[in-house]
C-alpha cells in the first residue's frame, strides 16, 4: 500500500482511475527494475565516495606532516650552485636543450619565445628550440621572423618545422630530439606557448639533476596569470591549487613521483631515452613518459616554491576541450598501463599500489565518475523513488569534508567555495564522459584539441567591440547535455519541493541553475568575433 502511494504522489495529476493504473504499472512492472537498480548504484556511489574520502584524508595527513616535519628538496636531495671552473671555462656547465613546442599561437608567441631566450644560462650551453607546428601560414611567418630577431641578438635559437602533425605535441618534442645538436645536450627544459619562466629557472632547477644521478625530473610549480579574469579562472585555480600544494608535494615527499605536467619541468635526457622516449598512444604524452621513467626506477622532484607563469582557458569552450583531454587521457593510459605497472620487478610493491589505485583509480577515475554519478544522477533520482534512501553521512558529511580539504589550496577563495562546488559538479559531465572513452576507447579517445590562448587578445578587443553588440551564434553557445543535465535536475528539485521529505531541493535548484547557465554558454569569458 505504501508503494502504491508512493506512486501516486509521483503522478498525482489525472482522475483516480489513470492514476491506479499508473500506480499498478508501477508497483508490478517499473518498481522490480528501478529500485534494485537504484539501490545497487547508491552503494556503489557511496563505497567510491569512500575511497575518495580515505584518499583526501590521507593526502591531507600527509602534507601536515611534509609542511611541518619534511624537509625542502634542497635540503632533502644534494642542491649546490654549479661553479665556475677556471680550466674548463663554460664547459663545466651542462649543455641545456630548451624546448617550446606551438600550434598557431599567434597571440602568446612572443611571450613565450621572449621568456626562454631570457633564461640566465651560459650562451655556448643553451640551446632554445622552437617547435612549430602551426598551420596558419601568416602565424608560421610570424613566429619564425620572430626567432631571427632573437638569433641576431646573439641568441643560440632554432626553429623547427615538420611537414606532419603526427603525435600533436610528442610527435613535435620526439622529432625536435631528432636533430644532431642536440646529442651534445643533456638535460632538456619544456615551456608550452603561454608559459614563461623566470630568468633564473634553470640556475634553481639543473643543480638537483647536476648533483644526483638519481633524478630524472624536476617539476616547478604553475602560478595563473589571469586567475582573476572571470569566475571560472577562479574555479580553476581553485582545482589546480589543490594538485599543485598537495598531490604533487605528497607525491615528491613520498614516493619521488609524480605525474610530469607537461611543460615547466627539466628532464634528463638521458632517462627519457631509456623509458622509450615521447610516444603518441595517448593525449598526455607527459603521463605516459612520467610512468614509464618511474618504472625504470628514476626518481622526480616537485620544486612548489618554484613557479612559471602561465595562462589558463578563460572560454569555456577551450575549458571543456582541455578537460576531455585531461580526463580521457589518464584513463586511457591506466588500461594501456595497468598491467606492466603490476609486472614491473624495478619498483617497490608499495609505490605500484600508489600509482595504480591512489594516483590513476582514485583521483583520475573514481573522483571523476562518482562526483557526477553520484550527485547529479542517483542522489537526484532517489527523490523520485522514496523506497532508496541515501545515509546523511554519505549525501552530507563525506562531500563536505572532501570539499574543505580540496579548498585548502587556495584560502583567497574559500568564499567561493558553494560557486566552486556547482561548476565542479557541472564539469563533471565531461569528465566522466571523456573518463569512459578513454576506459573503453571509443571514438574521441585520441582527440587533440589545442588550448586556445587569448594573451592580450581579449584586451585588444574589447574596447573596439564596445560600442556595438559583438553578434552571437546560438549553436556556438548552446550546450545540450549540461542543458538536458540541469532540466533532470530542475524536475527533481520541484517533486522534492512538491511532495518530498528529503528536503535536496535547495541544492537540485542551485545546481540545475549552475547546469543551464552553462548549457546557454553565460559561463566564462566571452570573445567577441572580429
Amino acid at each position: 500500500m505504501d508503494r502504491l502511494s508512493s506512486a501516486s504522489n509521483m503522478f498525482p495529476a489525472g482522475r483516480d482511475g489513470v492514476t491506479g493504473q499508473i500506480g499498478l504499472i508501477w508497483q508490478v512492472i517499473i518498481e522490480p527494475l528501478i529500485v534494485p537498480v537504484l539501490k545497487l548504484l547508491v552503494v556503489v556511489c557511496l563505497g567510491m565516495s569512500i575511497m575518495l574520502f580515505i584518499e583526501r584524508v590521507y593526502m591531507g595527513v600527509v602534507i601536515v606532516f611534509v609542511k611541518l616535519f619534511g624537509k625542502k628538496p634542497n635540503k632533502r636531495y644534494k642542491w649546490e650552485p654549479i661553479k665556475d671552473d677556471i680550466e674548463l671555462g663554460n664547459s663545466a656547465y651542462p649543455m641545456v636543450l630548451v624546448q617550446v613546442p606551438m600550434y598557431n599561437e599567434k597571440e602568446v608567441y612572443q611571450l613565450s619565445i621572449g621568456a626562454a631566450c631570457g633564461l640566465s644560462w651560459p650562451s655556448d650551453r643553451i640551446i632554445i628550440q622552437v617547435l612549430d607546428d602551426s598551420t596558419d601560414p601568416a602565424i608560421k611567418s610570424m613566429v619564425e621572423v620572430e626567432c631571427q630577431r632573437w638569433a641576431s641578438k646573439g641568441i643560440n635559437i632554432k626553429y623547427e618545422i615538420r611537414d606532419n602533425r603526427n603525435g600533436y605535441k610528442a610527435g613535435a618534442l620526439k622529432e625536435g630530439m631528432k636533430h644532431s645538436y642536440v646529442k651534445q645536450c643533456d638535460y632538456v627544459a619544456i615551456f608550452d606557448a603561454d608559459f614563461q619562466p623566470e630568468p633564473d629557472f634553470l640556475w634553481r632547477t639543473i643543480p638537483f639533476l647536476a648533483h644526483n644521478p638519481e633524478i630524472a625530473l624536476v617539476q616547478a610549480r604553475w602560478k595563473f596569470v589571469n586567475s582573476d579574469e572571470c569566475l571560472m579562472t577562479r574555479m580553476q585555480e581553485m582545482s589546480l591549487d589543490y594538485h599543485f600544494t598537495v598531490e604533487q608535494e605528497v607525491g615528491s615527499a613520498t614516493y619521488a613521483f609524480f605525474g610530469f605536467n607537461g611543460t615547466a619541468g627539466v628532464w634528463r635526457i638521458s632517462a627519457v631515452n631509456e623509458a622509450g622516449g615521447w610516444k603518441a598512444r595517448t593525449t598526455v604524452e607527459d603521463m605516459d613518459l612520467a610512468v614509464r621513467a618511474s618504472l625504470k626506477g628514476w626518481k622526480f622532484v616537485y620544486v612548489g616554491d618554484l613557479k612559471v607563469k602561465n595562462e589558463l582557458p578563460s572560454t569555456f569552450k577551450a575549458y571543456r576541450y582541455q578537460q576531455h583531454r585531461w580526463s580521457c587521457g589518464p584513463a586511457n593510459l591506466f588500461r594501456k598501463m595497468a598491467i606492466e605497472i603490476v609486472k614491473n620487478k624495478k619498483v617497490s610493491l608499495w609505490k605500484k599500489c600508489y600509482v595504480i589505485y591512489s594516483f590513476f583509480f582514485v583521483r583520475k577515475i573514481v573522483a571523476h565518475i562518482v562526483t557526477f554519478l553520484f550527485y547529479c544522477v542517483v542522489l537526484p533520482a532517489t527523490v523520485l523513488v522514496p523506497e532508496v534512501t541515501v545515509p546523511k553521512w554519505g549525501a552530507v558529511y563525506i562531500p563536505s569534508v572532501v570539499t574543505l580539504l580540496n579548498a585548502v589550496g587556495t584560502p583567497r577563495s574559500l568564499h567561493l567555495m558553494v560557486f566552486w562546488i556547482l561548476f565542479e559538479n557541472v564539469m563533471s559531465l565531461h569528465r566522466t564522459k571523456a573518463t569512459f572513452i578513454g576506459l573503453l576507447e571509443a571514438g574521441r579517445v585520441n582527440e587533440w584539441v589545442v588550448t586556445e590562448k587569448l594573451g592580450d587578445a581579449l584586451k585588444a578587443k574589447l574596447p573596439a567591440k564596445a560600442t556595438k553588440k559583438p553578434r552571437i551564434r546560438i549553436g556556438e553557445r548552446l550546450h545540450l547535455l549540461e542543458l538536458c543535465a540541469g532540466a533532470y535536475l530542475f524536475f527533481c528539485g520541484c517533486y522534492d519541493f512538491a511532495f518530498g521529505k528529503n528536503r535536496y531541493y535547495i541544492f537540485l535548484f542551485l545546481q540545475s541553475i549552475a547546469f543551464f547557465i552553462a548549457g546557454f554558454g553565460y559561463i566564462g569569458t566571452f570573445v567577441p568575433h572580429s
